[in-house]
């Protein structure tokens, strides 16, 4: 196995699919391969495909997370790029189905390929992990302010209290923010709109039916300036990268919340490493208008197929491209990646039951009747973009949300 981490040229970019030796090479791009988290489900994996396949190599190239889909995009643009690519589950996929070949026929059993299909129902993409969003308590802070570690909001009007009373105390925020690429407005709008959103609301975001400019999607970025205003943030969150140097922050104890990950990087296993287990806390994120509750009376969790895998439809390895994806997705390559890395493997015959951890018990048992889908994930890619800029914008006080809907609208009706 070859794990490089490169930025491809635009002339190297055509010659990745071309030339007698590509016959007996797969090259795979992604953002993971470089992640001592993923060593071994990457080992594990090429292993088993290379023993499969004798002579052939599988040669994975790591791309820079924050410029990965500028550069996948160049490259298919031209009709080259790699034989496989890694991919985020929803918009990001969605807009790039067109360069994906169809996996529909290796997909039966798998969890969250909604995210990776389109209205047909044709998967393209085989997914590897379970996404969601949680908030990530450190329990000292709560303790330091007064509040009862045992007892975390679940509420909107809790939350705001919990958050007064951490404030109050001067010495970290409430919630860590790194938005330097847009990403927590992706996170806060994802958690607010799974209580927020009916089912029904849900699709209608997903189709272009419900505007930005509708009452709950506009009080969601209403909350999002007002949750700002109210300090509940560090200063500086438009230039701190959320990938790690938000969550770093929250490791070191310098705030008192995050909202995190379910699998792979940000949530509970690295959280536990560093805090202790018994300091970690987990809830589900209120919102400040539930229409949509769980069963037990609770906010809504927002679950979704995480990343996967896909086949270039321009690979001129097709056939053994699409058996690598399989064994990408397999269950025993996954379950080095579910015991490394602590991710929710979209392969349900993996057994995470050795994992001990009260974190993922807690967050296991809130998925039970309480998963919604993830906003964000479930619009275009252009309305992403748009966010992103936006968000910025309204955290610098820039812009105002009526502006911010507006422009959201427009890349919505764009999209269509």
């Amino acid at each position: 196995m070859t794990i490089k981490t490169t930025l491809l040229t635009a002339s190297a970019l055509g010659a990745t699919l071309t030339g007698a030796a590509v016959a007996q090479e797969i090259t795979v791009w992604d953002w993971k391969s470089g992640d001592p988290a993923a060593y071994g489900y990457i080992d594990e994996a090429t292993r088993l495909f290379e023993e499969a396949h004798p002579g052939v190599e599988v040669n994975f190239v790591m791309q820079p997370n924050d410029q990965y889909y500028t550069l996948l995009g160049t490259a298919l643009s031209s009709n080259a790029g790699p034989d496989v690519f890694l991919l985020n589950g929803g918009a990001q996929a969605q807009a790039r189905f067109d360069a994906l070949a169809d996996v529909s026929d290796m997909a039966e059993g798998l969890l969250g390929t909604e995210e990776f299909s389109d209205a047909d129902g044709t998967v393209y993409a085989l997914p590897i992990t379970t996404q969601g969003f949680v908030v990530y308590a450190n329990k000292q802070r709560y303790a330091d302010a007064g509040l009862d570690p045992e007892a975390l909001p679940t509420t909107w009007d809790e939350l705001s209290a919990a958050c007064e009373a951490i404030i109050a105390q001067g010495d970290v925020p409430c919630f860590s923010m790194g938005n330097k690429e847009g990403f927590a407005a992706e996170f806060f709008v994802s958690a607010l709109a799974a209580s927020m959103l009916t089912a029904e609301e849900h699709a209608a975001l997903k189709s272009g039916e419900l505007a930005w400019s509708s009452p709950k999607m506009t009080a969601i970025l209403d909350a999002w300036v007002e949750t700002e205003a109210a300090g509940w943030y560090p200063q500086g969150g438009n230039s701190t990268a959320k990938f790690m140097d938000e969550y770093e922050t929250f490791m070191r104890g310098e705030a008192a919340n995050t909202i995190g990950l379910l699998s792979d990087v940000a949530h509970w296993k690295q959280f536990d490493d560093f805090l202790g287990a018994e300091n970690l806390g987990v809830f589900r994120h209120p919102a400040p208008d539930a229409s949509a509750t769980a069963g037990d009376g609770g906010p809504m969790m927002p679950v979704a197929g995480g990343i996967g895998y896909g086949v270039n439809r321009a690979s001129e390895n097709i056939d053994l491209a699409r058996e690598l994806v399989a064994t990408l997705a397999s269950a025993e390559a996954i379950a080095i990646f579910a015991q490394d890395a602590g991710i929710l493997p979209a392969n349900p015959e993996v057994d995470t039951s050795a994992a001990n951890s009260p974190t993922l018990t807690a967050i296991l048992g809130m998925m039970d009747g309480a998963s919604a889908p993830m906003a964000h994930a479930n619009v275009s890619a252009g309305e992403l973009e748009d966010l992103h800029r936006q968000s910025q914008l309204l955290l610098n006080g820039e812009n105002t949300v009526q502006d911010a809907v507006q422009r959201l609208d427009a890349a919505q009706a764009a999209a269509e």
